[in-house]
C-alpha cells in the first residue's frame, strides 16, 4: 500500500471505523483512541497489506483493539447513576432510536459487534468471520441469537416504557 492509497483509505473508512467503534464503546474519546490506534498500525504495516483488503484490515485490527479496550476498562468500573428513572422523573418516552441503543448494550460485546457489522456496516458473513475470527457459521449462530434477544428485548413492554 503506498501513502497515497494509506490517504485514500483514511478518507474512505475513517468514519465507518469511527461509528463502530463509537456504538460499541459509547465513548467519544475512548473511540478516537481506538481508531487513532488502528490507523497506526495500519500505517506500520503497509507494505504487507493490500489495498484492496484495506477496509477488511482495518476493521479487524480497530476490533481487536476495541475489545483488548474493554478487557483493559473493565478492571475499572465507575458507574454513575444519573438518569432520569434515578431522579425519580418517570416519564413515557416511546424514544425508538433510544431503545434500539438501550436493546444493542443488553447484547454482550461480541453479539453487539456481530450485529453493527452486519445490520448496520452491511458486511457479509465472510468480512465478518475475517474481522473477528469466526467461520461464516458462527457469525451466523451468534448473529442469530443476537437478533433473537434483541427482538425479545423491544417487544417487552416494561423496555419500552
Amino acid at each position: 500500500m503506498t501513502e497515497r492509497e494509506y490517504n485514500e483509505c483514511v478518507n474512505l473508512y475513517a468514519d465507518n471505523v469511527y461509528r463502530f467503534i463509537l456504538k460499541n464503546l459509547r465513548h467519544n474519546e475512548d473511540a478516537k483512541d481506538v481508531v487513532q490506534g488502528a490507523f497506526e498500525k495500519l500505517w506500520i504495516n503497509r507494505d504487507k497489506v493490500e489495498q484492496a483488503r484495506s477496509k477488511s484490515y482495518l476493521f479487524t485490527i480497530a476490533y481487536n483493539q476495541m475489545i483488548d479496550h474493554v478487557r483493559k476498562i473493565k478492571r475499572v468500573v465507575l458507574h454513575e447513576d444519573f438518569s432520569e428513572n434515578a431522579k425519580g422523573a418517570i416519564s413515557p418516552n416511546y424514544d425508538t432510536k433510544r431503545i434500539l441503543n438501550e436493546a444493542l448494550y443488553t447484547l454482550n460485546e461480541k453479539q453487539r459487534s456481530l450485529v453493527l457489522l452486519k445490520d448496520y456496516e452491511g458486511y457479509s458473513y465472510e468480512e465478518i468471520g475475517q474481522i473477528t475470527g469466526l467461520n461464516d457459521s458462527q457469525v451466523k449462530v451468534y448473529l442469530h441469537r443476537a437478533r433473537l434477544l434483541l427482538r425479545a428485548y423491544i417487544v417487552s413492554p416494561e423496555n419500552v416504557i
